[in-house]
């Protein structure tokens, strides 16, 4: 893993949180994008080297919907950035971790993504992005 790419915070209202974060970072979002395969509406911020990333459900099914009702509204995920998705998958389900997908997937960003399951990392949802080619 080369470094934290981003923190991923579920939120239930993105405009409002969007105006909390602005002012907390005193810079505006860069970028404002919808996952329709996740449910998801996402904002992006850059703070240094890393990105908070908002999300906002868009249907009552998606898993942020699903968190934010268990949970409420807080930190959702961290995201790794890796040079090898599907070699860096392999290797984490050889030593023990569970992968919720088992291939990746489109994210944000620009991004193939992973997810691996809390239950096997002390409850701590982790993604794994990989840039994909231009």
């Amino acid at each position: 893993m080369r470094k934290v790419e981003h923190i991923g915070i579920a939120v239930k209202d993105l405009a409002n949180a969007n105006e909390l974060f602005t002012k907390l970072f005193n810079q505006a979002n860069y970028k404002l994008e919808s996952v329709q395969s996740e449910g998801v509406s996402t904002s992006f911020f850059k703070v240094g080297e890393t990105k908070i990333e908002l999300l906002e459900a868009t249907n009552e099914n998606s898993s942020i919907a699903k968190f934010i009702e268990k949970r409420g509204e807080g930190i959702h995920h961290i995201a790794f950035e890796v040079e090898d998705i599907d070699s860096e998958m392999q290797r984490l389900q050889a030593e023990g971790f569970q992968l919720i997908n088992q291939n990746p997937k489109d994210g944000a960003d620009n991004k193939r993504i992973c997810f691996l399951h809390p239950k096997s990392i002390n409850g701590v949802l982790i993604e794994l992005c990989q840039e994909k080619a231009k």
